[in-house]
């Protein structure tokens, strides 16, 4: 497993597309970012689904990789979103 943020930046058209297939796999925290765990299957699932939706010439999508969840540190100004949104 690993820990991921993810951030991306796509045309217009094709955001609702990627937001909801970044929705199966990850918490989104803010309107362009999302984070989580997650294993090498599906995340190599997530990126082919991903490359299907963005055209690579216009698009880009980041994949910050955290090889320790524990060892990091976040700090937030402002309201923060509730992560269980996404639980089904």
């Amino acid at each position: 497993m690993a820990y991921l943020i993810v951030v991306y930046d796509v045309e217009e058209k094709r955001v609702n597309k990627v937001r909801n297939i970044l929705k199966k796999y990850f918490m989104w925290v803010q309107n362009s970012v999302f984070e989580g765990e997650i294993s090498e299957g599906k995340l190599d699932k997530c990126q082919k689904e991903l490359l299907k939706v963005i055209d690579e010439n216009v698009d880009s999508i980041y994949f910050y990789r955290l090889e320790n969840k524990l060892n990091y540190t976040k700090k937030i100004l402002g309201i923060e979103k509730d992560l269980t949104d996404n639980i089904l």
